[in-house]
């Protein structure tokens, strides 16, 4: 997996510490415009998060939990891959020192740009 991040994303770091603990071997890449990156892997517009990372030709745009990208690896959807637009507390990156998960949803990216729920987390 390589992760592309802005230098200075501390919740980037704490996402690509939950993926390698969950056995993904990854590689980080700092870049102070992600814009043309998330361009680049088909990341539709408003469904961004703080980075984006590639692996086996599908996307994994912000929080995603890693069982959900063991999932999608898994079950191969013809996909450009999974977003959790912006960054939900309690998500992975995003714990709360309370332990607060605010509900929210991953999204399955269809090659035409639109999505669907893939699965929800917090509730």
């Amino acid at each position: 997996m390589v992760v592309h991040k802005h230098p200075s994303c501390g919740c980037c770091v704490l996402w690509v510490d939950h993926m390698r603990d969950a056995g993904f071997s990854v590689e980080v890449r700092d870049h102070e415009d992600m814009g043309p990156i998330k361009q680049g892997a088909g990341v539709p517009y408003a469904k961004g998060s703080c980075h984006t990372a590639e692996i086996d030709g599908y996307f994994i745009e912000g929080h995603v939990p890693a069982a959900d990208v063991k999932r999608l690896l898994a079950e191969r959807p013809d996909a450009r891959g999974l977003t959790v637009p912006g960054m939900p507390a309690g998500s992975p990156g995003m714990e709360m020192p309370d332990g607060t998960v605010h509900p929210y949803s991953v999204e399955l990216v269809h090659r035409d740009g639109s999505t669907s729920e893939y699965a929800r987390h917090g509730e």
